[in-house]
């Protein structure tokens, strides 16, 4: 077999239907949209949620919270990803990115104690749960807030 070869399988493709394309095919002149009336008109219908007028559900609805637009948002990195690292290693956040154990730096690099750690490492990051500093010092390394 070639790839040029290749074709879908029996059935699993269908044709389009083109409407507008003469009386004789059943979908000629209205194309299927009756005559007259919102949906008839191009750009016609309404939005997702619009229930005739009347207030919508999610308008109904009493608000609740509130977003902390200054909150500062980490790059997440439990201490069970540290293990990819050798002894003695400085473990820095473009370290981390580097190894692809966070995708980007927002506005820095948390360390969060889940899982275990088995390497005896300097770990340099912006924040750190209780739980991973004691992780990384019973292992043997330490933690530094930069």
């Amino acid at each position: 077999m070639n790839l040029s070869e290749l074709r879908p399988a029996p059935g699993s493709t269908k044709v389009r239907t083109r409407v507008g394309r003469g009386l004789g095919s059943g979908l000629g002149k209205t194309s299927g949209r009756g005559h007259k009336g919102q949906n008839s008109r191009s750009g016609g219908g309404t939005r997702p949620g619009f229930e005739g007028g009347q207030k919508t559900l999610y308008q109904r609805l009493p608000k609740r919270g509130f977003t902390n637009i200054f909150r500062t948002e980490y790059s997440e990195v439990n201490v069970s990803a540290l293990n990819r690292f050798e002894n003695g290693t400085v473990v820095t956040p473009e370290l981390l990115l580097e190894t692809g154990a966070i995708k980007k730096i927002k506005a820095g690099v948390k360390l969060l104690g889940n899982g275990e750690l088995e390497k005896a490492l300097t770990v340099q990051v912006n924040a750190a749960s209780k739980t991973a500093i004691d992780k990384v010092t019973a292992a043997g390394g330490k933690v530094e807030v930069i």
